[in-house]
């Protein structure tokens, strides 16, 4: 069942796909492009948009700079996550200076993620 989503914000999102940080393009580019999984950049979902979403994965990725530190962006971080998890949508966040400093750390971990909600490969048992 396809997610809903705000039309109001499809014109928004396009801007953004052309004008992504630094750290959304090399992400993008030098990873989720050709990543197996299907990503979508800039999606819409609900009356938000996610930096990046693999449906099939049911896992938004979100990419936070320094203005996600604030008391009140994190509130707001949160509101939105739960509507996602509540829809069985995990979020995946990851700090800008993670993507620039420690790149194929970043990719292993998407990359774990994305199997383990895929069910190809299951956490072990603690």
């Amino acid at each position: 069942m396809p997610l809903e989503y705000n039309k109001d914000l499809i014109l928004r999102a396009k801007e953004l796909r052309k004008n992504m940080t630094r750290q959304e393009s090399h992400l993008w580019y030098d990873y989720l492009r050709l990543y197996p999984a299907r990503f979508q950049r800039q999606k819409t979902i609900y009356h938000y948009i996610v930096d990046f979403y693999c449906a099939s994965a049911k896992l938004i990725i979100e990419l936070d700079g320094h203005q996600h530190e604030s008391a009140v962006t994190k509130e707001y971080d949160s509101i939105r996550t739960q509507a996602f998890e509540s829809a069985g949508i995990a979020v995946l966040r990851i700090k800008n200076d993670e993507v620039i400093n420690h790149f194929p750390t970043v990719c292993k971990s998407i990359d774990q993620v994305v199997q383990q909600r895929l069910g190809q490969n299951p956490p072990a048992p603690s």
